[in-house]
């Protein structure tokens, strides 16, 4: 079973990611340039996304298992004066982290993914928002020209936790049956199984080591492997850069393939 970040570091992760994002905001000459990783949206879009998203979650979390009603309804709007958007950003971040602290790791809480190896649970819920205040920060910082490598340790739990959320799936893989293998320079590597039976995430044992032999972890049943830093295929897996900026080997297609599946067409 995969070992997760424990909540009260997730916690001090997703406040450093805000305080980030926020430093990204104050330090940008205008809040209506485009955000080049997410082309429809300004600077300023990004910061209400960011700000209504995270208040919207902290009420989910406080709700537990029943779908909430959304923050937004009734709720401020987010202010434009920048300082205020700042303050405005600041609280939003303080909201959401409250709820999930409130709730504990194992609280229940509605979820939109399938919980077929991401459970719906506060702490579940916490590492996801992590994952999104850490791309968004990435967004923020490429629109200033500073952009910085996630930390490792959100990148890697980044990539473990973006298979098992956002692609585990019951889903039938509309191609023939297919593994990648994902493999961070950091020392983690992840299997991506694909089928008519859906998409399922496997933690690879490190090479060498009894675990992966007891394992019989076999090269030639992967179709496609793909190799870079924890932090690149985080961005890659968000589509925020193409899948060529990785050491690819295999059946590339797979790749164009498997960016293209949208399991609930």
């Amino acid at each position: 079973m995969t070992t997760t970040l424990e909540l009260p570091v997730l916690l001090r992760l997703i406040d450093e990611r805000s305080t980030a994002f926020r430093a990204a905001i104050a330090s940008a000459p205008s809040l209506d340039v485009q955000v080049p990783t997410c082309p429809e949206w300004t600077l300023f879009d990004l910061a209400q996304h960011i700000g209504e998203g995270r208040r919207d979650w902290a009420v989910t979390v406080a709700a537990g298992p029943a779908p909430a009603k959304s923050a937004a309804e009734g709720a401020t709007a987010a202010p434009r004066e920048r300082e205020a958007l700042l303050a405005w950003l600041a609280e939003s971040t303080e909201q959401l982290v409250d709820a999930l602290r409130k709730a504990g790791p194992d609280r229940g809480c509605w979820a939109w993914w399938e919980t077929l190896q991401s459970p719906h649970t506060s702490g579940a819920v916490a590492r996801h928002q992590l994952q999104q205040m850490a791309v968004h920060t990435y967004d923020a910082q490429i629109t200033v020209g500073a952009p910085q490598p996630l930390p490792t340790e959100v990148a890697l739990d980044g990539v473990d936790e973006f298979l098992s959320t956002c692609v585990a799936t019951a889903s039938a893989w509309p191609h023939k049956p297919a593994a990648i293998d994902f493999h961070a320079s950091e020392g983690r590597s992840w299997r991506l199984s694909l089928s008519a039976d859906g998409a399922r995430t496997a933690r690879l044992p490190e090479p060498g080591t009894m675990a992966a032999t007891a394992a019989g972890q076999d090269p030639d049943v992967v179709t496609a492997s793909a190799r870079g830093t924890a932090h690149e295929l985080v961005l890659i897996l968000h589509g925020r850069i193409p899948f060529d900026s990785l050491e690819l080997d295999g059946d590339r297609g797979l790749f164009d393939q498997l960016s293209a599946w949208d399991p609930t067409a």
